[in-house]
């Protein structure tokens, strides 16, 4: 089973230019999660998948919590506290700067990462 979030658009402190550190940025950042397929199908209960909701609670939480110098940073940081669920058994964290550079629609970067039971 697959869970994903994409184009959640957050305003950040992130960057390592002093005009970065002085305003906040537009960012987009999407995951898709692998997760353990082990739903019944059933039970029609939250508590028995993986809630997107919590994942974009916990982006929201890491993004607002300090100023990263690098959005390479940032998307660990979400990497790890969505693998600390240990029924998400991978995750692609891919963010993006949509108005940094003139003429881009957008740059960023894209990790993947593995948990534990994976």
């Amino acid at each position: 089973r697959r869970v994903f979030v994409r184009d959640l658009e957050l305003m950040a402190r992130v960057g390592i230019f002093e005009v970065e550190k002085r305003y906040v940025q537009r960012i987009v950042v999407s995951v898709d999660l692998a997760v353990v397929d082990d739903y019944d199908g059933t039970s029609d209960r939250l508590d028995d998948v993986v809630d997107y909701g919590r994942i974009v609670a916990a982006i929201r939480t890491i993004v607002d919590g300090e100023h990263f110098h690098l959005i390479e940073t940032l998307a660990e940081r979400i990497a790890s506290a969505s693998l600390e669920d240990r029924r998400i058994l991978s995750i692609r964290v891919t963010i993006e700067k949509p108005d940094i550079l003139p003429g881009c629609r957008s740059v960023g970067i894209a990790i993947e990462r593995h948990g534990r039971g994976s």
